[in-house]
């Protein structure tokens, strides 16, 4: 823990000799030199290579704190039945990811969908994620923000039929009443938000040497495949897709916010992201979910913007576990967010968890032999079921960039 807050804390001390030096071409009126733009450069480098590192180290020590809850719960199990203590009664209570994909590699089963699965324990609803499911959702996140489940509304199904979910469309409101005068009626109205289930799948080649290779983790190898194949389909389809025949984008249903000036080629302005900010209303604005999205590109532009008064409106963060920030909110990087262009949609903003995303049970891997005989290799067909909408477009604004 000491090590990742000094990542921190050198990833911080980079970015204020960054500002530094900004600072001072910006006193003096006068662009960088260019031994300051390399210094800049390098600084700028710096801070994304630690921002790697420190996420490696972040998901290191969640993982690490999975498998000591997972201990903790089969302990707690354990002494709620201590009769399970017993060698002659002790069941195997549960097969491991590991050896289910290596049963697919060896053509034991042909077909296995990893879900989260109940722990036999005294407590029937306790859920224990698949080993397999979990880091293939956590590769996932890597790819785009669009899954996660501390921002946006995630709802698991175990079956395919359609969701519908109400969604507020005007609100209720009280009057001024006088005394012995009857209260006047008020009624929110109610529209539906219909989430179904398009499929998203993935073929991933293995080796038949690999397979053979009892060395070989195959739930990091295969879970990388799957993660990165599926994630990158997924986050792409749940920002841009139109909703007919795949889900409805964040970005595609996002209300306006701002539209750019002319001459700045898409690029957001200071004044644009404070007007973006409060374009969305204090009713989803107010909400711990508030965040904005743009890509990186985007990001590396906005970094460099000041208020009136010369700082920064982005900040790194502070301390771990903690997003960046502009403007207060924290930032997520999704790379299918579109590129700063004039009419672009680059930059959103709003209640993130307004949005739903529909997961249909969990990620079914299925074994064939078939599809690579010629060059000797094993396919796993991996596939998965998803729908995503915005309840309100008022919650999420966009900024989109003005003419040329």
């Amino acid at each position: 823990m000491e090590y990742l807050k000094n990542l921190i804390d050198t990833r911080q001390k980079a970015w204020h000799e960054i500002k530094a030096t900004l600072d001072m071409a910006a006193a003096e009126k006068r662009e960088l030199t260019v031994d300051e733009q390399t210094k800049v450069d390098a600084a700028m480098l710096d801070i994304d290579r630690r921002d790697d590192q420190i996420k490696a180290m972040e998901k290191s020590i969640a993982e690490t704190k999975q498998a000591e809850a997972r201990a903790l719960a089969i302990d707690a199990a354990m002494a709620a039945a201590p009769e399970l203590r017993a060698p002659a009664v002790v069941p195997n209570l549960r097969v491991t990811d590991s050896e289910i994909l290596r049963k697919l590699a060896l053509g034991e089963i042909r077909s296995h969908s990893f879900e989260k699965r109940i722990l036999n324990t005294t407590d029937d609803n306790e859920l224990v994620p698949v080993d397999f499911l979990a880091r293939v959702q956590e590769l996932m996140l890597y790819t785009g923000p669009m899954l996660d489940e501390s921002f946006f509304t995630r709802i698991n199904t175990s079956n395919g039929r359609d969701i519908r979910i109400p969604v507020e469309a005007t609100r209720p409101s009280g009057t001024a009443t006088a005394e012995s005068a009857p209260f006047a009626e008020s009624e929110g109205t109610f529209n539906e938000l219909t989430l179904r289930a398009w499929k998203y799948g993935t073929l991933v080649r293995v080796s038949r040497e690999l397979i053979d290779d009892s060395a070989i983790d195959l739930v990091e190898f295969i879970g990388r495949q799957v993660a990165t194949s599926l994630g990158t389909a997924v986050n792409s389809a749940l920002t841009l897709g139109t909703g007919t025949v795949l889900p409805q984008g964040i970005a595609a249903a996002a209300g306006s916010g701002v539209t750019g000036g002319t001459g700045v080629s898409g690029v957001p302005t200071f004044d644009n992201l404070i007007d973006l900010q409060h374009s969305v209303d204090t009713a989803y604005a107010s909400k711990p979910s508030v965040a904005w999205q743009m890509r990186r590109a985007t990001l590396g532009s906005v970094r460099k913007l000041k208020d009136t008064a010369g700082n920064y409106l982005w900040a790194p963060a502070g301390s771990v576990g903690s997003p960046d920030t502009i403007l207060g909110d924290p930032v997520l990087e999704n790379p299918y967010v579109a590129a700063t262009a004039t009419s672009g949609k680059s930059v959103l903003y709003g209640d993130m968890s307004s949005y739903h995303v529909r997961v249909q049970g969990g990620i079914e891997v299925t074994r064939s032999d078939e599809v690579y005989f010629t060059t000797d290799e094993v396919g796993f067909r991996a596939r998965i079921l998803v729908d995503g909408a915005l309840g309100q477009s008022e919650a999420v604004k966009y900024f989109a960039g003005g003419t040329a």
